[in-house]
C-alpha cells in the first residue's frame, strides 16, 4: 500500500512544506469544537455554540475565494503571512472576550473577523504539488497522501481538543489552535523555494465557479459540508446524553479513522475507471455507510456506525480535487481548489446551525436525520450532474 507514496518526498522541497502545512492545517479539525465546548460552557446553550461556530465557517467560506484569488495573482507568501496573524489576533480575542463574559454578539464578531481571515492552507499545499509534479500517477498519490494527512488531523485533532477543555481548561485547545496555525502558517509561508509563481495571463478570465463541473462539484461539497457541520455539533451532544461528553472527541475521530483508512487504500490503487465514475460511486458509498448511524442508541455501537460512515469521505474529496485540478486553468488553480473549501465551509456553517437547533429541540440521536438528509442529496446532486465531468477539460500546462 505504501508503495505509491514512496517516491513522493524525493520531490525537491517536499518533506519541508509538507511538514509546515500539516502542522499549520491541525487546528482545522480543533477549531469548530474548540469554539463549541468554549461557547457552550459560558452559554449552557448548544444553539448558540453552533451558531458561533456556523459564523466563523460562514466567514471563511465567503472570504477562501477571495484570498484565493489574491494568492493566484500575488503569490502564497504575500497573502498567508498578514492573513494568519489577523486570525491569531481574532481567536485570542475571542478567548479574552469569553473570559471576560462580554455580550454574545462580540463572540459572534470576533468569530467572523477569524473566519475571514482563515486560510485554504490544504489547497495551497496542493498547489504545490501540482506546481512540482507532471506525472497524473505522482499527482494523483500526492493528493491521496494529503487528503490521508487531513483525515489524520480530524483523527487526533477533536479528540485532543475535547480532552484539553475538558480535562485542562475550556480555552486550552483554542489556545493550542492559535500557536499551531500561526507557527504553521509563518512556516509555510518562508518556504519559498517550492511556492507556485504567479501565472501571468492576459485574456481576462472569469471565476472558475463559472466552469459548470466546478460549479457542480462546489453544489456537492457544500451538502457534504452540511453533513460535517451537523455531525460535529449532534455528536458532542450525542455524548453528553449518554453521560460522556469527553468521548465526543473520540467519536469523531472513528468517522475519520474510517476516512483516513480509506484514503490510503484509494491512492495506493492504480484506476482503470474514470474520475466521475469514481465520484458517483464514492458518493453512493457516502449514504449508504451513513445509514446505521440513525439507528445507533450506544457510544460503543455509534463508534462503530460511524467509522463505516467515514469511509467513502477520503475517496470522494480525493476524487473532487482531482477534477477541479483537470477544469481549472492553472492561472486560477488556487482559487478552483478554494471554491471547494468555501463550499464545505457554507456547508460546515449550515449544519452546525442546523444541528445544534435539532438537537436542542428534539434531542441528538433525531438530528443525526438532518445529516443524513444532506449526504442523500449530495448523492442526488452529484449523480444528477455528472454528465458535466465526464471529459473533463484538460488543464494548462503546470510547469
Amino acid at each position: 500500500m505504501v508503495g505509491p507514496y514512496r517516491g513522493l518526498f524525493s520531490t525537491r522541497g517536499a518533506k519541508s512544506f509538507v511538514l509546515a502545512g500539516f502542522v499549520g492545517r491541525i487546528p482545522i479539525s480543533m477549531l469548530g469544537i474548540g469554539i463549541t465546548l468554549l461557547v457552550h460552557s459560558i452559554t449552557g446553550s448548544y444553539a448558540t455554540a453552533g451558531a458561533v461556530a456556523a459564523i466563523v465557517s460562514l466567514a471563511f467560506a465567503v472570504a477562501a475565494p477571495l484570498s484565493g484569488r489574491l494568492v493566484d495573482r500575488f503569490g502564497q507568501a504575500r497573502i498567508l503571512v498578514p492573513f494568519v496573524l489577523v486570525h491569531g489576533v481574532a481567536l485570542s480575542g475571542m478567548m479574552l472576550l469569553a473570559h471576560a463574559h462580554a455580550p454574545i454578539w462580540t463572540l459572534f464578531a470576533s468569530g467572523a473577523i477569524a473566519g475571514a481571515s482563515a486560510t485554504s492552507l490544504g489547497s495551497m499545499v496542493r498547489a504545490r504539488w501540482s506546481h512540482l509534479l507532471s506525472d497524473s500517477g505522482k499527482l494523483h498519490a500526492a493528493f491521496s497522501f494529503e487528503s490521508v494527512a487531513d483525515e489524520v488531523i480530524f483523527v487526533t485533532g477533536p479528540a485532543f481538543t475535547a480532552v484539553l477543555a475538558t480535562s485542562v481548561n475550556v480555552y486550552a485547545g483554542l489556545i493550542v489552535v492559535v500557536v499551531l496555525t500561526v507557527g504553521g502558517t509563518l512556516a509555510f509561508a518562508l518556504l519559498k523555494g517550492t511556492e507556485p509563481p504567479v501565472v501571468r495571463h492576459r485574456e481576462n478570465k472569469g471565476s472558475p465557479i463559472a466552469i459548470p463541473g466546478v460549479a457542480l462539484l462546489s453544489a456537492v461539497m457544500l451538502a457534504m459540508g452540511a453533513v460535517f457541520g451537523c455531525v460535529d455539533i449532534v455528536t458532542i451532544a450525542f455524548a453528553e446524553e449518554q453521560g460522556n461528553k469527553g468521548a465526543a472527541g473520540f467519536l469523531l475521530a472513528a468517522i475519520s479513522g474510517g476516512s483516513m483508512v480509506s484514503g490510503l487504500w484509494y491512492g495506493a490503487r492504480s484506476w482503470k475507471i474514470d474520475l466521475r465514475s469514481r465520484l458517483v460511486r464514492g458518493l453512493i458509498v457516502f449514504v449508504a455507510g451513513f445509514t446505521p448511524v440513525l439507528l445507533m442508541g450506544g457510544l460503543p455501537a455509534m463508534a462503530v456506525a460511524l467509522f463505516f460512515a467515514g469511509l467513502a469521505i477520503s475517496p470522494t474529496l480525493i476524487t473532487t480535487f482531482s477534477l477541479v485540478e483537470r477544469l481549472v486553468p492553472a492561472a486560477q488553480l488556487t482559487e478552483g481548489m478554494a471554491w471547494l473549501s468555501t463550499s464545505i465551509g457554507f456547508g460546515v456553517a449550515v449544519g452546525a446551525w442546523a444541528g445544534g437547533h435539532l438537537t436542542d429541540s428534539y434531542g441528538a440521536s433525531n438530528a443525526y436525520g438532518f445529516a443524513y438528509a444532506c449526504a442523500l442529496l449530495a448523492m442526488l446532486v452529484g449523480v444528477a450532474g455528472s454528465s458535466w465531468l465526464r471529459t473533463p477539460v484538460a488543464s494548462e500546462t503546470r510547469s
